[in-house]
């Protein structure tokens, strides 16, 4: 008998406890939502998927012994755990041997834990719910699993850790009231806050404080003397005139939670303060303008200014003035206007611009500084917006917020070594930005580079070998600031490294040669490191790779806060399904206008779903909010699909970080759109995806403001009768096919394709086709476009082929125009034997006409500078000759002979094709050129055809 007794007491830690399962499903899970932590995970399975609600995702361990630990933030009187792992048959009976620990809000003895349950073995089944209940007694705030053994995985596992008991007595900080006073200020008035704290726990609080804030601007604090239980008291802090609008106003006790309390949760109240309009006058500088207004470096611009009085008072009589300087990079004022007018000017009338004068515009960036004269009419709270500051940016390509600096012109040391230059595909130098980088293969080697600006962010562009049997590794390289080490910066190959055909790489070595060998990180610095700051890549004994680092990016970034959080739903956390929630939420509730996404990184899976009604989602900033695919995937299709009845949509303000490693025809967009209108994407940050962008039947859309990089097909494509888009300052790095592209292809719609604007876009390191290619359509304009280091392909294509699908030839009226373009470094050879020049002209199976291209430069080409080629049905048969085609302005220089296996065809500034290339024979047709300037090539002319006529003006 007592060895039966015996052998049912070492059964009952196996066994959940039916009673006491039934008391914890009544109590409240005390770990849901709190702070937890392990000692370990294995791929994904992280700490934090063990106490989020959902059984589906779980954490595991790396590994023996392993711990888990609830931080419940204050004392609790524990009276059992539950463990949950996925009910799902799928998961298998298993045992875990465990030991619960836990530890108090004072440390206990010695700040260590003790054992709450010895370590015993439990029985997890699937037929039983997959749950087991341990009863726990004891007090602590943290408690803690700690794992030896698992008969079903070689980790720890834990789907929902759950904790239940009674909070202990503590104190509970709440505030109960908060106001303002005056009650109805003017934005003359000095404003107080007052919050009203309450002692609502069962013990004495010690003496803290209260913050307050304006949405995330803290405004001050003050101070909270010790609290007896149920005692309250009431403290203020003066937070001064305020500007007229609404602000969302928030207080919180013992911020940082050095207080153990009984509900952590409720330190928070919120308010709204409203701030009325002072009586004034209030002048402001608007419009600011200047033309033209995309300037090119050696135009003149003219600058002019017109007054509004925004204010709810006439403003004086009499003259008032206006000082305009132009201000460069380093702070240095290269131009200073004056004028003025005249007048008193009623409250919301805006005067007649004046025009203060011209400057001639050089490259870089600026700031265009406008001042006006304070009026006697205008208190001086308004007087503060009579300064106002916009960028000016000078030269051709896309307007970006961050700086960018080659390595090879920085400062090396410590065994670092420049190479280059190149334009051999698949080196180090050959697929570099300018053909040259530097290379770090000795401990000590660094590349340093000084910051022009104040940045606290760090991209750089690098390449690390893949590994033996591709897939790529992991390295880390070290960062430095003014000397001393910062952090180390994470690299992976996982995303480089191609093999094989040129046309159609793999991810395989043995596949062939290799191609598109770098790849890009980004790394927020935690601090701002002013202008003239030195930032230094280094790579110690810790860094374990080889490193080639080609540039790097310095940007100063902040998180944007909700734009109305009334009228904005975010999501209940980082999920996709949350985001789709919000998505769905934002949808169905008429008072809502659109989805905030804060800070934070968002594990996505899928395409997102937009229908029903135009939406925005808002996102806290490119560096801040980022979207992942799952890491421990390849090739995911995540994105946005939006249906035509979401027209009218904008997004903005996030990043996508795909898992692609090699191209994909089908899926991988992350803007997957077709038959939808007047879209706005701005400020949206894409790597390693198939494409950012391709829109089918697209029509008066705007994207802005992008970066995509390291994709492994077109950067952004607009097909199909897509219409009266805009596409402007954005920058691609490193596509896989054309950065930028317009198919007037008729396979899913057969409209034509017009009035669309691609302007302000720079294209570097194409590695597959072209920088900018433009099939077809008519009307459609191409401006202030920079493309450079294109790999293998032309900087810009102009063709009337069917593509690889149908599609519209080119119309005659309107004509299409390319303005303002600079190809660098461009052109390349594939498709076997067939050289690429930096722009190629090429009339095959549709009409080739209505072609104007003014100021062109085309600089240092790999090959030669311009070629014109026709398309042939049969050896003898042309298909469609070049007309109507007329170049203004055109500069070509450093056409040289290339020295390598494709010499006989390089070095031409232009040159009319007459070699039988496979499917194609001898130009055909005609194009005049005015105002053409040759420096420094080969040959300037080649044209041996009697085929093709150039006219010279």
């Amino acid at each position: 008998m007592r060895a039966l007794l015996a052998a049912l007491s070492l059964l009952v830690p196996l066994l959940a406890v039916p009673h006491q399962a039934a008391l914890a499903a009544a109590e409240e899970n005390l770990a849901l939502g709190k702070p937890i932590t392990a000692s370990s995970h294995t791929h994904v399975y992280v700490a934090a998927n063990a106490n989020d609600g959902d059984v589906a995702t779980y954490w595991e361990s790396a590994g023996y012994p392993a711990t888990l630990t609830a931080e419940l933030g204050a004392d609790v009187t524990l009276s059992s755990i539950t463990l949950r792992l996925n009910p799902d048959p799928i998961w298998g009976r298993r045992t875990q041997t465990l030991a619960v620990q836990g530890r108090t809000q004072d440390g206990g003895d010695g700040g260590g834990y003790t054992t709450l349950v010895p370590e015993a073995t439990y029985t997890f089944d699937p037929a039983t719910g997959n749950s087991v209940t341990i009863p726990v007694t004891g007090r602590a705030a943290d408690v803690r699993l700690r794992f030896t053994a698992n008969t079903g995985a070689p980790g720890g596992q834990v789907a929902e850790f759950q904790v239940f008991g009674t909070p202990a007595p503590n104190p509970d900080l709440t505030i109960t009231d908060l106001t303002y006073s005056p009650a109805s200020p003017t934005e003359t008035d000095e404003v107080t806050l007052s919050a009203t704290v309450k002692n609502a726990g069962s013990e004495g609080a010690p003496a803290t404080s209260v913050t307050f804030y304006a949405g995330d601007d803290r405004l001050g604090t003050a101070a909270v003397g010790a609290l007896a239980a149920g005692a309250s008291t009431t403290v203020s802090a003066d937070i001064g005139a305020r500007e007229a609008g609404t602000y969302r106003l928030s207080a919180t006790v013992d911020e940082d939670g050095e207080i153990p309390e009984q509900d952590e949760s409720d330190n928070t109240a919120t308010a709204t303060l409203t701030v009325r309009p002072a009586e004034t006058a209030d002048l402001v500088a608007s419009p600011v303008s200047w033309t033209p207004g995309n300037p090119a470096a050696g135009e003149t611009v003219t600058f002019t200014v017109a007054v509004k009085n925004q204010g709810t008072v006439a403003s004086a009589g009499g003259s008032h003035g206006i000082t305009l300087t132009v201000t460069d990079a380093s702070g240095d004022v290269v131009r200073t206007l004056t004028g003025a007018v005249s007048g008193s000017i009623a409250p919301g009338a805006t005067t007649s611009p004046v025009t203060l004068g011209t400057w001639t515009a050089a490259n870089g960036k600026y700031t265009v500084r406008t001042v006006l004269a304070a009026d006697d009419n205008e208190l001086p709270v308004k007087r503060e917006n009579n300064t106002s500051t916009l960028p000016l940016f000078v030269g051709r390509g896309a307007n970006m917020p961050y700086d960018t600096y080659e390595a090879e012109d920085a400062v090396i040391g410590g065994g670092a070594t420049r190479v280059g230059p190149s334009r051999e595909i698949g080196t180090i130098a050959g697929e570099a930005s300018g053909r040259r980088a530097v290379t770090l293969n000795q401990t000590g080697a660094y590349v340093e580079f000084t910051a022009k600006a104040p940045t606290n962010t760090l991209v750089t562009r690098f390449s690390i070998p893949d590994a033996p049997g591709g897939g790529g590794i992991d390295a880390t390289l070290n960062v430095y600031v003014n000397g001393t080490f910062r952090k180390a910066i994470e690299l992976t190959s996982r995303y480089a490294w191609l093999y094989g055909p040129e046309s159609s790489p793999v991810n395989d070595p043995n596949a062939g040669p290799p191609r598109h060998i770098y790849d890009e990180a980004h790394v927020l610095l935690g601090e701002t490191v002013p202008a003239g700051g030195k930032i230094r890549l280094q790579k110690d004994a810790a860094n374990t790779s080889t490193y080639a680092i080609d540039f790097v990016d310095f940007e100063q970034v902040a998180p944007k806060e909700n734009p109305d959080p009334a009228a904005y739903a975010v999501p209940a956390g980082s999920t996709h399904q949350d985001v789709q929630n919000a998505l769905d939420k934002a949808r169905m509730d008429p008072a809502l206008t659109g989805v905030y996404l804060p800070a934070g990184d968002y594990q996505t899976d899928g395409k997102f779903q937009v229908y029903g009604k135009a939406i925005k989602v808002v996102g806290a900033g490119p560096w801040f909010t980022r979207f992942h695919a799952p890491a421990d995937r390849r090739n995911t299709d995540v994105g946005f699909r939006v249906d035509g009845t979401a027209g009218g949509s904008s997004f903005s303000g996030f990043a996508y970080f795909g898992n692609y490693v090699e191209r994909i025809d089908g899926p991988g967009k992350v803007f997957d759109l077709t038959d939808v209108a007047n879209l706005t994407i701005d400020d949206v940050w894409v790597e390693h995806q198939v494409c950012m962008l391709w829109g089918t039947n697209v029509d008066d859309s705007t994207i802005r403001n992008a970066r995509i990089r390291n994709v492994f097909a077109d950067g952004l494509n607009l097909t199909n009768g897509s219409t009266g888009n805009r596409v402007t300052d954005i920058e691609t790095r490193s596509t896989g096919d054309d950065s930028f592209a317009l198919f007037s292809a008729t396979d899913k719609n057969s409209g034509q394709q017009f009035g669309n604007v691609y302007e302000n876009l720079t294209s570097l390191l194409t590695w597959r086709a072209a920088g900018l290619a433009v099939y077809g359509g008519y009307g459609n304009t191409f401006r202030n476009i920079y493309v450079a280091d294109t790999l293998v392909y032309s900087g810009v294509t102009i063709s009337s082929l069917d593509f690889g699908y149908p599609m519209h030839g080119f119309g005659a009226d309107p004509p299409t125009t390319f303005d303002d373009i600079s190809l660098v470094r461009a052109g390349g050879h594939f498709w076997g034997q067939q050289t690429f020049p930096a722009m190629w002209l090429f009339s095959s199976s549709k009409v080739f006409q209505g072609i104007r291209i003014s100021d062109l430069d085309i600089v240092d080409p790999t090959y030669s500078g311009i070629m014109f080629q026709t398309g042939y049905q049969n050896p003898s048969t042309p298909l469609n000759p070049i007309t109507d085609t007329v170049f203004t302005n055109v500069s070509i220089s450093g056409a040289e002979k290339s020295g390598d296996a494709f010499d006989a065809k390089s070095g031409f500034g232009i040159w009319v094709n007459e070699l039988p290339e496979p499917g194609q024979g001898p130009a055909v047709g005609s194009a005049t050129f005015t105002n053409l300037r040759f420096s420094g090539n080969h040959e300037d002319i080649r044209n041996t055809t009697s085929t093709f006529t150039l006219t010279i003006n």
